[in-house]
């Protein structure tokens, strides 16, 4: 390869995480274990509430700025030939160690990895079983080397012009139906690889693998849990403690001058040898008393930060929440708003899973990210801005035990067992409708600041605050490119602007185009967890959905043809529901 390959720190996290593919030229890398990552090179990210809730004691961003900062493994190892259609591995075409090319043929050609891959639920992978496909059912002729080729009729670009053929003389078989969930049940089972840890990683397996192509998007979901830097944890003392915590983990740290006086010199004044002491004496307390950070505790600690506010000041804070009058439209139902002029946020990579998303760590289809536990986790720091929205808790609660809002809770939670059944997991969760309303709401406030602060909707993040004791909606952007603090989106925050958001958003999509297909809607997306909810009204961008654009239902917000009135937001429809 004449060119080393590059990816952005936010990729590494949210799309060629550890165990995900990584393109490049003619060549197919799989991101390996954290145990290959050098992490001296690594900066940390700072947020110790989200690294406590992982269970780890630091987060660290990945190496950047040089050579072979990201250890890669090959994957997959099936190579093809352009020019002569073989199909083996590298040491099959007399391929250098280093190299990917078929020196069978003059001149030598560069292979291309094979576009198919095999993949299990428990998120084991490996290489399409090209041989027991060819040969399934059919016979085994063990006369002459089996060479196999992987040929198109060029007649047409569906997988039944792909046909393969072995040099020992059966009849060549097309790889049309491959796809199919059972297409390799009695041809192979899984042999439980997991290449991103290493040869000599696998697992016991007896699950049916699928064949996937190598470029498809449920080859690697990642499990990213995120939290927003909150007071004392956004302030810069704060941040620079835990930067070096590992020179101040022990007790006695404090009583050791050499090492304070070393601190003080190394944040050039910013701090003084009372203010270390006293922030490490108050974590190490803080470690001591608290139990594990689950990721409502998360929530929480966020959701009273938000309400509490934090003005402007001159500390280098990386919080900074401005309490704004709540319009006289939005009286029944808003009961705050807050200008978001600065946030953080840490997001870090626990897990991934392959052919569907998985976010619980107790889940046993999530991968690990290292063969031996690790006390780090992979993660990225962003800078943003945003607005958050006070929705009226106990109208919201009172709404939700509503007959209207109960029948729609059942409808989802109903899909959601079966599609549980169907997969053969156990129940996966428990619809809160508040939850699913506030989703929806904040799909549509999405959709409306695209149009009002000219950000993209991709780059617009939703955040949502829900339970028993609040109901709250943070949208806010928090990107490493340039849609990230250009300070048009807290700027909705002003009375004058944010009613009429709100407004605006509401009565726009009260009404969609696949009205009233959409609004009769049951059991659509992922799982059929959607009723209401389209493409052409509430679902999002994937960057800006918490809950991959399900859980979403456009009638908890305005009601139905038959029930126009029991919406939470009915009042504000314009299409005469």
């Amino acid at each position: 390869m004449n060119q080393t390959p590059k990816a952005r720190r936010s990729q590494l996290i949210s799309t060629f995480g550890v165990g995900g593919l990584f393109p490049s030229e003619n060549t197919s890398f799989m991101i390996a274990g954290l145990e290959h990552w050098d992490e001296k090179r690594a900066d940390v990210a700072s947020e110790p509430r989200l690294a406590r809730s992982l269970g780890v004691t630091s987060l660290l961003m990945p190496p950047a700025g040089g050579r072979r900062d990201v250890p890669v493994v090959r994957f997959p190892q099936m190579q093809i030939c352009p020019s002569c259609r073989r199909i083996g591995l590298p040491s099959d075409f007399r391929s250098p160690w280093n190299q990917a090319v078929c020196n069978l043929c003059r001149p030598s050609a560069p292979l291309t990895p094979s576009r198919l891959i095999v993949a299990c639920r428990m998120g084991h992978v490996g290489e399409f079983p090209y041989f027991s496909w060819a040969h399934a059912g059919r016979g085994e002729r063990s006369e002459g080397k089996h060479e196999l080729r992987l040929v198109s009729r060029g007649r047409t670009s569906s997988l039944a012009d792909l046909i393969v053929e072995c040099s020992c003389g059966i009849p060549p078989v097309g790889l049309d139906g491959s796809f199919d969930a059972a297409a390799l049940k009695g041809i192979t089972r899984c042999r439980g690889e997991r290449p991103w840890l290493g040869p000599n990683a696998s697992q016991e397996c007896d699950e049916t693998p699928r064949t996937l192509q190598r470029g498809a998007s449920n080859v690697w979901f990642p499990a990213v849990r995120s939290a927003i830097s909150i007071p004392p944890f956004s302030e810069a003392l704060v941040r620079f403690v835990d930067r070096e915590w590992d020179s101040l983990r022990s007790p006695e740290s404090v009583n050791a001058p050499w090492l304070i006086d070393g601190l003080v010199k190394k944040s050039r004044g910013r701090f003084t040898a009372e203010q270390i002491i006293g922030e490490t004496r108050r974590r190490h307390e803080a470690e001591a008393a608290e139990d594990d950070l689950t990721e409502a505790s998360l929530r929480r600690d966020e959701y009273r930060a938000l309400l509490e506010g934090r003005p402007e000041e001159r500390d280098g804070s990386d919080f900074v929440c401005l309490e704004r009058p709540v319009p006289a439209e939005l009286a029944d139902h808003v009961s705050a708003v807050r200008k978001v002029t600065r946030l953080r946020e840490v997001r870090a990579l626990f897990g991934f899973s392959r052919l569907s998303a998985v976010s619980d760590p107790s889940d046993p289809r999530l991968c690990q990210l290292s063969q031996h536990r690790q006390t780090w986790l992979p993660a990225i720091e962003v800078l943003g801005e945003g607005v958050f929205l006070q929705i009226d808790t106990a109208a919201v609660q009172r709404w939700a035990h509503d007959p209207f809002a109960e029948r729609r809770r059942r409808l989802l939670q109903d899909a959601s067992d079966e599609a549980d059944q169907a997969a053969r997991r156990p129940p996966s969760r428990e619809v809160d409708i508040a939850h699913v309303l506030l989703h929806t709401f904040a799909h549509v406030l999405i959709d409306q600041l695209a149009l009002e602060a000219g950000y993209p909707a991709a780059s617009i993040r939703e955040r949502l605050y829900v339970d028993e004791s609040m109901s709250g909606v943070l949208l806010y952007t928090a990107t490493s490119d340039s849609a990230g603090s250009l300070g048009g989106l807290a700027a909705q925050a002003e009375e004058d602007r944010v009613g009429r958001l709100v407004v605006d958003g509401l009565e726009r999509l009260s009404w969609c185009s696949s009205d009233p297909v959409c609004i009769e809607s049951v059991g659509t997306g992922t799982d059929g967890l959607n009723l209401a909810a389209c493409h052409a009204c509430v679902l999002a961008p994937e960057t800006s959905c918490e809950e991959q654009n399900v859980l979403l239902d456009r009638a908890l917000l305005f009601g139905t043809p038959d029930e126009p009135g029991e919406g939470f937001f009915s009042s504000f429809a314009s299409n005469g529901l």
